[in-house]
This record gives structure tokens, C-alpha cells and sequence, in this order.
């Protein structure tokens, strides 16, 4: 399939002609669900949901549709009858022709005296790619290709390094990295590509790869 990088935490999957894209939120390019078929969101939080832009893919197309838990699924389902599907841990579904497996509950820690609200990862076609959302989830099957929150106020580079090396992946790519400095990046790089024990790759927006 082909993978093409958004900014921040969104990415597009492509295969045979058909597009999913995962948590297109306020810090991603307006046109990142363009001619999508089906558009996942991990959770509520405004760089991976914003709620106005989803409003408009769905109405821009009544061949898409949305998967994603229930505090978002709620915002949307009432004015698009039948399209917004909710999803929790466990649940699998098909989605534009992907296999898509559900897997986590919680969002991570950000401070104890802030409640942890939902989240859910989406391991697509059998692992070929996982995104985690705003967690550190760690899905039943082992993950070819990692799509890993390098940068976020609810992490730190060694609590990612250990991620990778507890998921083993092929190969991880950056997400969650719009508030990453060009001046930070190549240390994360570095860090990340000797100490986690996988091949560490960034792609800019509009990038792409197959995996």
C-alpha cells in the first residue's frame, strides 16, 4: 500500500484505488481526507479531531464514512445517519478494502491531575501499519510498519525508544511531530535510529512510501 504523510498525527493509505486516512485533526492540511473512503479517528482531541473539517468531508461525499469512539462518534452521528460507526478495543471492522483491528482504551498519561479520556489504535491489514493515536499501545500482532508519536507533552524520547523496541517493528515513521524544532529533529533521529532497535524513518508532508 502506499502511506503518504500529513502533518502532525495524519497519514493516507492508498491500495487498488481506494483511501483511508487516520486522525486528519486542526494541525493537518484542509485537504487531507480529499476523495478519502473512509476516515478513522483515535480520539477527541482537536490535532487529531477537529470536528468542522470532518463535518465538511462528510458532506462533501456521502460515500464516506467514519469509524472512530464514541466521544467523537457522538459530535457526529445524529446529522450523518448510518456513517459514523463507533469502535472500542477489540472490534474489527473493513474500511475501504483495509482489515482494521482496534486495539487500546486509554489516552496516555499527560499529568495525574488531568483525566485520561479515550483512545483507540488502528492496526491495519493484519499489521502492515499501525497508529497508536496518543498512546503507547501495544496491539496483540506483531507491526511491520509503525507510525510512532515521537513528540508530544505526554512522552519523552526514552519512553519511545523502549516503544520501539517492545513493539520490534520493520520500520517506524514519524507522527505527532508538528510541535518537534527542525533544530530537535536531527537528535531524535539519532536517538531514536541507535537505541530502538529499528529502522527509523521521517517522511515531510505530502511524502510518501510503500509498505
Amino acid at each position: 500500500m502506499k502511506l503518504t504523510k500529513k502533518s502532525h498525527s495524519c497519514v493516507r493509505l492508498e491500495k487498488f484505488g481506494r483511501t483511508l486516512v487516520i486522525d486528519p485533526g486542526g494541525f493537518t492540511e484542509a485537504d487531507a481526507t480529499a476523495g478519502a473512503e473512509a476516515i478513522l479517528v483515535t480520539h477527541e482531541h482537536p490535532d487529531h479531531f477537529d470536528e468542522g473539517r470532518l463535518r465538511a468531508a462528510l458532506e462533501a461525499d456521502p460515500a464516506t464514512q467514519v469509524w472512530t469512539l464514541r466521544s467523537v462518534a457522538e459530535q457526529l452521528s445524529s446529522a450523518f445517519p448510518g456513517r459514523v460507526h463507533t469502535v472500542g478495543h477489540g472490534d474489527t471492522f473493513t474500511a475501504a478494502g483495509f482489515d482494521v483491528e482496534v486495539h487500546g482504551e486509554l489516552h496516555a498519561v499527560i499529568h495525574p491531575d488531568i483525566p485520561r479520556i479515550t483512545n483507540v489504535g488502528y492496526l491495519v491489514d493484519a499489521g502492515k501499519v499501525f497508529h497508536p493515536g496518543d498512546a503507547l499501545t501495544v496491539p496483540s500482532r506483531p507491526v511491520e510498519t509503525l507510525m510512532l508519536p515521537v513528540m508530544a507533552p505526554w512522552n519523552k524520547i526514552s519512553e519511545v525508544i523502549d516503544y520501539v523496541r517492545e513493539l520490534k517493528p520493520q520500520r517506524a515513521y514519524d507522527i505527532h511531530d508538528a510541535l518537534l524544532t527542525d533544530l530537535a529533529r536531527p537528535i531524535y533521529d539519532r536517538q531514536i535510529g541507535a537505541l530502538g532497535g529499528a529502522e527509523h524513518l521521517r517522511l515531510g508532508a505530502g511524502e510518501t512510501a510503500e509498505v
